[in-house]
């Protein structure tokens, strides 16, 4: 008998992980143009035997490794969402996704500083026209790719809900959820590093052939690696908090207080944390002189705040109320 009215209380996990989100695509098409530049500038590296344009084909194939790793982390959550060893699905692959471009970054920054401090002990000899080139060349594709990923300018409305506390979030949340999509971010944040060094790089050129300034190329490097740091850093902020289950936002949990705390309920303990691109899971202990059922206390939580998984647990509070009780 329960078995057959079981499906009323049950729901899927997947919380749309397994839809094809646009930074999936957008980040595959910049792996094929990052991939082309960087077999251009590899060859051409060593054709005029250029160490500027070889390196910097070399480290274009470092960030082509690095969106290859944030387009894997879209296909494992899109495959893998209906998997039932998950869970809360697949949502936080997104945040290790995220996590592990942001340690590439830092990596990468690491590299960038080493080798300028060691153009400025051992300066070597640039091949202006040639190095200078292929930078301008170099700009355009990573200025074409950060346009392509543009992780500010996107939102996802189109988005069906698969549970009752999920159906509306993006109501108001339209531009956070695309904010939050560490995967995305990071890659975007690879292809700005690319934009960057090579701008960077016309600037310090242009000044070392016509100024004679030859300290700006390595100068520059040493810049572009402060830069790419800080962008790491902040990655590595936001996503190690989504995979160490840091509580959610002030904002989400004051909203759901509110909407329990009436009737002499209190909130006795409240866990809510990101379970993937702003969505949330949540349990709430609740207190309360006159217990209702958890699905009372359910139903009064606004459904717009991307809550997708609400527990809620209820307890009598035995001492007597007094005419001062709130």
């Amino acid at each position: 008998m329960y078995q057959d009215n079981l499906h009323h209380w049950q729901h899927t996990h997947a919380f749309d992980q397994d839809r094809k989100l646009p930074g999936e695509t957008r980040t595959i098409i910049v792996i094929a143009i990052t991939s082309s530049m960087m077999v251009v500038e590899i060859a051409t590296g060593y054709i005029f035997g250029s160490m500027a344009l070889l390196a910097d084909g070399l480290h274009m194939a470092s960030h082509a490794a690095a969106l290859t790793i944030n387009a894997f982390a879209y296909t494992y959550a899109r495959r893998h969402a209906h998997d039932a060893q998950y869970s809360f699905g697949t949502g936080k692959v997104n945040a290790l996704g995220g996590f592990t471009g942001a340690v590439l970054l830092a990596v990468f920054a690491l590299i960038m500083a080493w080798e300028s401090i060691d153009r400025i002990i051992y300066p070597i000899e640039i091949v202006f026209n040639q190095a200078i080139f292929v930078a301008v060349l170099g700009l355009i594709v990573n200025g074409a790719s950060v346009f392509i990923l543009g992780h500010h300018h996107d939102h996802h409305h189109e988005h069906n809900g698969q549970h009752p506390q999920n159906h509306d979030r993006h109501e108001d949340h339209g531009h956070e959820q695309h904010n939050h999509d560490h995967n995305l971010k990071a890659a975007y944040l690879h292809v700005l590093a690319d934009a960057l060094t090579s701008l960077l790089a016309i600037f310090a050129l242009l000044a070392a052939k016509y100024v004679g300034l030859m300290w700006m190329d390595p100068l520059m490097g040493i810049v572009g690696a402060l830069l790419v740091s800080r962008w790491s850093l902040g990655l590595l902020r936001s996503t190690s908090a989504v995979l160490l289950d840091k509580q959610g936002p002030e904002h989400i949990r004051t909203r759901i207080k509110q909407s329990i705390e009436h009737d002499h309920n209190r909130v006795a303990d409240l866990h809510l944390w990101s379970i993937g691109p702003d969505i949330y899971s949540v349990i709430v202990s609740v207190v309360a002189h006159d217990p209702q059922p958890p699905e009372h206390y359910k139903a009064s939580i606004p459904s717009n705040l991307g809550l997708a998984h609400v527990t809620v647990e209820v307890h009598r509070c035995n001492e007597k109320r007094t005419d001062h009780a709130r």
